[in-house]
């Protein structure tokens, strides 16, 4: 039995070495954790509200021990997925919602949203300049079979000001009569910018609305969902899509994405989700309902961990001189910790101790390789109960300038902290960063 605290202390940091910190990079790190004790804080506080948010969907909208029940074929009068998208509509204060394990992904839940409501002859605008990597072979941007393009949709963008900042002046200059549908990706994905407050996305799609009413704002919501108080379906979109193996599902959810907003807007992306004629009616839940419910019910608090995790990396790697995005002090509108080694061999270091932190395939080493959707080698380092799962603890990113690595997730605090301590430990050991 531990006989006091400082017996307590001694033996986690016995654990620490035993898993391969050493010494001189835990004090490193808990003297970081010992000034972030306000903002952890302030990140409980929001995790507590966006609790109450979530168990007050649920007993507004009648969750039973029913809503978990097996059902398979047709899925028609599927109880449990029915009132489950009632309870996302209700979490994001939405019309309608479409929550299915048959969405297989962040992707294609924004591929359905975007192919159901646009039609040949309108043009899709970003107006935060290039989207996430996968999304190029959607739209058409890369030529892929498919695409928005092979259907006549057509596509433009709007770059940021080089502070980051929406171009409203030549954002109005983009729309025009074929302006059907805007594009908001709230994260970063692989760039080096600001990921946007919902507040900011407000402002923006207030804009929009200004010139065109009309025009449907569509916000990728993945890795912000809880981050904030607000979604931005609060403040005018007309769709927010993302994906379960993200922020919503918890940690639980092994697949699905969901797609939230106006009812209109839901039905067609149910039509194109199955068939015109079906819709939402159809698509067993296949005994995922238990999961579904449960990720969403702790996603609150596991967002809220990965949030710690990404402020306490924030704050050691800027400590060493390297650029992060956001940085240590700045408010978090996602999970995403961005950093800038400027040469692969920090990339590839930093998903090593972070592979080596995971509760599964620890012992396997992450190498850099083709990954389909992308343009250039990509290195992954994830050890995830669901695969690919990027509330997880896990990192990646491209082999090209500024080679920046990417890391989010931890379904809980500490092991958040072991893996940025892991990170740490392998850059001091192949020689890219150096504590004395």
């Amino acid at each position: 039995m531990m006989s006091d605290k400082t017996d307590y202390t001694s033996d986690i940091a016995s654990l620490y070495q035993e898993l391969g910190v050493r010494k001189e990079v835990l004090e490193f790190g808990r003297e970081i954790e010992a000034g972030l004790k306000e903002r952890f804080a302030a990140i409980d506080e929001t995790a507590e509200y966006n609790q109450l948010k979530v168990i007050q969907a649920m007993q507004k909208n009648q969750v039973s021990e029913g809503s978990f029940h097996y059902a398979s074929g047709y899925g028609y009068n599927d109880a449990g997925r029915d009132t489950l998208e009632d309870v996302y509509a209700s979490v994001f204060h939405t019309e309608s919602a479409l929550v299915r394990p048959q969405i297989t992904c962040g992707t294609h839940a924004l591929a359905i949203a975007l192919s159901a409501n646009l039609r040949p002859g309108d043009e899709l605008l970003s107006p935060v300049g290039k989207p996430y990597d996968t999304l190029e072979e959607v739209i058409g941007i890369r030529p892929s079979k498919g695409s928005l393009a092979e259907y006549g949709v057509s596509y433009s963008q709007v770059e940021l000001l080089e502070d980051g900042t929406f171009d409203y002046e030549n954002i109005r200059k983009a729309i025009h009569e074929k302006t059907k549908m805007v594009t908001i990706q709230r994260s970063k994905g692989y760039q080096t910018r600001p990921s946007f407050s919902v507040k900011q996305i407000g402002e923006l799609i207030h804009f929009v609305k200004d010139i065109r009413p009309d025009i449907i704002c569509m916000v990728d919501n993945c890795y912000g969902e809880f981050v904030e108080t607000i979604e931005p379906s609060d403040l005018g979109a007309d769709l927010v899509v993302g994906s379960l193996i993200k922020n919503p599902g918890g940690g639980l959810a092994p697949i699905g994405g969901y797609i939230t907003g106006r009812k209109d807007l839901i039905d067609a992306c149910g039509y194109r989700l199955t068939s015109p004629g079906l819709g939402k009616e159809v698509g067993a839940s296949l005994g995922v309902m238990q999961s579904f419910y449960q990720g969403l019910f702790l996603a609150p608090t596991v967002t809220a961990g990965a949030l710690k995790g990404a402020v306490f990396a924030a704050n050691i790697y800027e400590r060493l001189g390297y650029p992060v995005i956001p940085d240590g002090r700045e408010s978090r509108h996602d999970i995403i910790q961005a950093v800038t080694f400027g040469k692969p061999e920090g990339v590839i270091a930093f998903c090593k101790g972070i592979q080596s932190a995971a509760p599964v395939d620890s012992f396997v080493t992450p190498i850099p390789w083709a990954m389909p959707g992308y343009d250039s080698d990509v290195i992954m380092a994830a050890g995830a109960f669901v695969q690919g799962s990027s509330i997880e603890l896990s990192a990646d990113g491209p082999i090209k300038p500024p080679y920046a690595v990417y890391f989010q997730g931890g379904l809980t605090w500490p092991h958040a902290r072991l893996g940025i301590l892991m990170s740490l430990e392998y850059l001091v050991r192949e020689g890219v960063v150096d504590l004395c």
